[in-house]
């Protein structure tokens, strides 16, 4: 099988998306996707990533390989673990501290740093509508982050995502509050918690 046909293959495998990495980290050169390209049997989605013509632009997928120190957090995380039924209109993303902003605002991304401690919390693999796995906080920790007081999410989004939780089988309440003592909103918890439970 040639380098075509193997990243054609590459692309089925992977939702019908390939990236430069992944065609580079296969041995291939990345003339082999600018001819793909050229003959319309790929197209290039964003940079670094293409997609096969029949798939759906994931947009989600598409911003995180380009901003890869970015954490879907906040509005975005409560997306894609269904804990709200709001699509959201511009993306959350969590930096580290010293990252450089300029692009990822560009792009109208809300953007929020922390400290190296508190931005390695939580994170975990999510699937995108579009089927792609990306990095988002978890639940519990995406439930604290809308507690805090500088993150300005709606109230109402807050109750219906917080309604939506205690109703969840895979609920952790102990891990719902660790990440409270340590975010520092444990008084604001106890206050939804006590309400809900």
């Amino acid at each position: 099988m040639g380098a075509t046909e193997e990243i054609i293959k590459m692309a089925k495998e992977n939702n019908g998306t390939v990236t430069t990495a992944m065609v580079v980290a296969a041995g291939f050169s990345r003339g082999n996707i600018k001819y793909l390209v050229d003959k319309g049997v790929i197209q290039k989605s964003t940079r670094g990533v293409y997609i096969l013509p029949e798939v759906w632009d994931d947009e989600i997928f598409n911003l995180q390989n380009r901003f890869k120190r970015g954490i879907y957090s906040h509005e975005t995380a409560l997306f894609l673990w269904d804990l709200t039924d709001r699509t959201p209109n511009r993306y959350h993303m969590t930096f580290p501290a010293n990252y450089n902003l300029t692009k990822p605002k560009e792009e109208n991304i809300r953007c929020v740093q922390c400290k190296d401690v508190l931005y390695n919390l939580g994170i975990e693999e999510v699937t995108t509508p579009g089927g792609n796995t990306v990095r988002a906080y978890g639940v519990e920790r995406t439930l604290c982050d809308i507690l805090r007081p500088h993150s300005h999410v709606d109230i109402q989004i807050v109750t219906e995502a917080f309604k939506g939780y205690v109703t969840r089988a895979d609920k952790n309440i102990p891990m719902l509050s660790e990440y409270a003592k340590i975010l520092k909103i444990e008084k604001r918890l106890r206050a939804y918690l006590e309400v809900l439970l």
